[in-house]
């Protein structure tokens, strides 16, 4: 089950909780709504795949991933945004609910800096309806991360 994958994640970590709503949170302006927060702190996460490998790629909800940029980061030619059967075969997750802890597969994670404007951030906990408050910098020790500059607003 994706939330129990994200649970065994951060198992470790008692000051890590896993919000639940009753709602759908699968967008970066619901699950704003939901926590009462700007959607620059909801961490959205996509995947995206190339001819012979995928990176997840996490950004403050109010930003987009600049594929130039991101072809360049990959060090590729060609680059795009995953499918959703792609997306839950990768990272067992269903779109809108994917999380950067968890996946099945083991996927390259890559953390634009923007999210270190903030003390928290809100990242899909494995579901379309959860959330999970972290702190970039511990996000980035959990998922071995590599922080990269590849977002504009918008």
């Amino acid at each position: 089950m994706p939330l129990e994958r994200v649970r065994k994640v951060i198992a470790s970590y008692p000051e890590l909780k896993i919000i639940l709503f009753e709602e759908s949170t699968h967008t970066s302006e619901l699950a704003a709504q939901a926590l009462g927060v700007l959607p620059a702190q909801i961490a959205k996460t996509l995947l995206f795949t190339t001819d012979d490998q995928a990176a997840l790629v996490v950004t403050c909800g109010d930003r987009r991933v600049n594929t130039k940029l991101l072809k360049k980061v990959l060090g590729v030619h060609k680059v795009k945004f995953a499918d959703a059967d792609t997306v839950m075969n990768l990272t067992g997750f269903p779109p809108g609910g994917v999380s950067p802890l968890g996946a099945i597969q083991p996927i390259p994670i890559y953390l634009d800096k923007s999210l270190y404007a903030f003390d928290v951030v809100y990242t899909a906990a494995g579901t379309a309806n959860s959330a999970l408050p972290i702190s970039p910098k511990r996000l980035e020790e959990l998922t071995g991360a590599r922080i990269i500059d590849v977002c504009s607003v918008g």
